[in-house]
């Protein structure tokens, strides 16, 4: 289980369900791994749990909608373990569930600030460090709301559709620097992210 040994990722939103579960999987086949969520004290459960695995982790407070804090994300992957090779951009939010044309204007933007935008600028951030690595991966987190949307979950779908339409666009501009641009779009996961659906109608 040493398919990515000497590698380094950045895992986003990664100290419970989908996230976590992706640290954990790249950490057992050799990578070292920071994970980050918006919560310390979830942090640093997290890195105690993934250690206890025997997995090189580190982690950090970060809200991937704050500048300084995606700044110190990148900057402890490159104290810490030398570099970064892989980015999985994995947080998202929901802030409500309502009819499209009802949803609330403050719902719309903070949905596409973290769901897309800061992945854009998360990749916009981890761009210069994988060139310096020679090529390295980065993959956005979807979902598959962003094929066949949801009731009531519309903008959060609307939103990882435009995920998809992102790793296209950058995957066509970063491929002659042997950089790898993916999208994964899970289905519905039992996760508490996820409650929300499993509540309506």
């Amino acid at each position: 289980m040493n398919r990515m040994k000497g590698k380094v990722a950045i895992v986003t939103a990664s100290t419970e369900g989908i996230g976590y579960a992706i640290a954990k999987r790249l950490g057992n086949e050799g990578a070292s791994v920071v994970i980050c969520s918006r919560k310390d004290n979830n942090v640093q459960r997290a890195v105690k749990e993934l250690r206890r695995e025997g997995i090189a982790v580190e982690g950090v407070a970060c809200h991937v909608a704050d500048a300084e804090q995606r700044k110190t994300l990148f900057d402890t992957a490159n104290a810490k373990f030398g570099g970064v090779d892989i980015l999985v951009s994995n947080a998202a939010v929901n802030p409500g569930a309502s009819p499209m044309l009802e949803a609330e204007d403050a719902t719309w933007n903070k949905i596409f600030e973290v769901n897309v935008k800061s992945s854009w600028l998360l990749a916009e951030e981890a761009y210069p460090n994988l060139v310096r690595r020679g090529g390295g991966s980065i993959v956005f987190i979807s979902s598959i709301v962003g094929y066949k949307p949801m009731w009531p979950i519309g903008l959060y779908s609307v939103s990882k559709t435009a995920l998809i339409g992102l790793t296209k666009a950058i995957a066509n501009e970063v491929a002659r620097d042997n950089i790898r641009v993916n999208c994964v779009t899970p289905g519905v996961i039992d996760t508490k992210f996820a409650s929300i659906v499993s509540t309506c109608d």
